[in-house]
C-alpha cells in the first residue's frame, strides 16, 4: 500500500492510500475555501458525568447534494471536490465541518460552578472507501477492504499519538434512515479527547471481571461462550466470528470479533487483516438480503483507549441495524430515549436464524 499525504486549500490534510505504487497524486486543490471553522466547545453534564460537544458551525454543513456535486466522489474538470485527484482507492481526509478540532476556540471556562466547558480538542476525519458513487461497502472487493483496514490502523495509531486524545473512534452510518447526510460511500473516525459513555462502560465491566477471575479478559470469555453456545453464531472463520449478542439492544445487531485477544486495529496482524473482509462482507451481504432492501446501519470498531485498560479491552466491530421489518424501522422512544433502558423486539436467537437463512 502505497501512503501520500497533502494538503487540501484550506490546510486540511489528506492522506491517499493506494494499492498500487504509480498513483499519480500530484493535482493540487483548486477551490478558493474559507478557514476552517474554530473548535467546538465541551460542556460538562455534572448530573450524568459525561462531556457534550456543542458545534455550532455544523449546522451549515453540506446536505444531500446531487450526485454531480457530491464532495465525496474524484474531482473533475467541472467539479472540484474534496479528493483533488481524478480518481482514487481510498482517501482519508480531515472533516470540513468537524465535531472536534485542534483550532482555536473559545477559552476553558464555566457556565455554572457545576458546568465547567474547555475546547473541543481533537480530530474528526472522512474515510472514503471507493470513488464509486454508487457502490456501498458491502459491493467492495476482500481487497479494498484489506485496505480500508489498513488505513484504519494507520489513522488509529496517528490520531492516538494527538495530544490529549484518550480514545479513536471509526464508524460507518449507512442510510437515509440512519440520517447520513452525504450518499457516497464512507466513514468517519473520531478522535475524543474524553472517554465516551459507551466505552467507560465496556471498561468497568472488563475490569470487574478481571478482578474476579484473576485477570482473565470479558470479552474473551464473552466470545468464546457464544462460540460454543452455536445458536447466535451467524458465520465465522479462522480468526473471526460474527455472532448476535446475547443481549442485544437492536432487531438486528452483530458483534465481528477477532478470536485472539487485541486492543486495537493496529494490533491485528496480517492473516487477521486478510480474514476480515471476507467474512465482514458475507455478514453485510445477509444484512442487505434480510428484507430485500438497503440495510441501514451503524458499524462502530470498539477499540481500546489509549492511555488505559488495553490490557482488559477486546476489539470488536459492532454493527447493527434500526430496520425490524420491510416497512418498519426501531425508534429510540421513551425508554430508550430518556432513560437508556434498550427494548428489542426481536429474539436473538430468532435474529441470528434469519441472518444464517439468508446466506447466498
Amino acid at each position: 500500500m502505497r501512503r501520500t499525504e497533502i494538503k487540501l486549500a484550506d490546510g486540511r490534510e489528506l492522506i491517499y492510500f493506494d494499492e498500487h505504487e504509480n498513483a499519480d497524486r500530484s493535482e493540487p486543490d483548486r477551490r478558493d475555501l474559507p478557514p476552517p471553522p474554530p473548535a467546538s466547545q465541551l460542556r460538562y453534564d455534572p448530573l450524568v458525568d459525561e462531556w457534550v460537544a456543542v458545534a455550532a458551525h455544523r449546522q451549515t454543513r453540506i446536505f444531500m447534494p446531487s450526485t454531480a456535486d457530491c464532495p465525496l466522489c474524484a474531482s473533475t474538470a467541472t467539479h472540484f471536490s474534496e479528493i483533488p485527484a481524478h480518481d482514487y482507492d481510498v482517501a482519508v481526509f480531515e472533516n470540513r465541518f468537524p465535531s472536534l478540532s485542534y483550532r482555536e476556540g473559545e477559552p476553558a471556562g464555566e457556565l455554572t460552578p457545576f458546568t465547567p466547558t474547555r475546547p473541543g480538542v481533537g480530530r474528526c476525519e472522512v474515510v472514503c472507501f471507493t470513488s464509486d458513487h454508487n457502490a456501498s461497502f458491502a459491493s467492495l472487493s476482500p481487497e479494498r477492504v484489506r485496505t480500508v483496514v489498513d488505513a484504519l490502523a494507520d489513522r488509529t495509531t496517528a490520531l492516538g499519538q494527538l495530544p490529549g486524545v484518550e480514545q479513536v473512534f471509526p464508524f460507518e452510518n449507512r442510510g437515509v434512515e440512519i440520517g447520513v447526510t452525504l450518499q457516497h460511500p464512507h466513514g468517519q473516525i473520531y478522535a475524543y479527547p474524553f472517554l465516551p459513555p459507551r466505552t467507560r462502560a465496556l471498561l468497568g465491566a472488563a475490569r470487574r471481571h478481571a478482578e474476579r477471575t484473576g485477570g482473565r479478559n470479558l470479552y474473551a470469555d464473552v466470545l468464546a461462550a457464544e462460540r460454543a453456545a452455536g445458536d447466535r453464531v451467524v458465520v465465522s472463520n479462522e480468526h473471526w466470528t460474527a455472532y448476535v449478542p446475547a443481549a442485544a439492544r437492536w432487531p438486528f445487531e452483530v458483534h465481528v470479533a477477532p478470536h485472539r485477544a487485541v486492543p486495537d486495529i493496529p494490533a491485528l496482524n496480517d492473516a487477521e487483516r486478510a480474514a476480515f473482509g471476507p467474512l465482514y462482507l458475507d455478514v453485510l451481504g445477509r444484512f442487505d438480503r434480510l428484507f430485500d432492501l438497503p440495510m441501514p446501519y451503524i458499524a462502530a470498531w470498539q477499540q481500546a483507549p489509549v492511555h488505559e485498560g488495553r490490557d482488559v479491552s477486546h476489539l470488536h466491530l459492532q454493527l447493527f441495524s434500526i430496520r425490524r421489518a420491510a416497512d418498519k424501522l426501531k425508534y429510540l422512544a421513551g425508554s430508550e430515549s430518556a432513560m437508556g433502558a434498550f427494548i428489542n423486539d426481536i429474539r436473538p436467537e430468532q435474529a441470528a436464524e434469519r441472518l444464517r437463512q439468508a446466506g447466498r
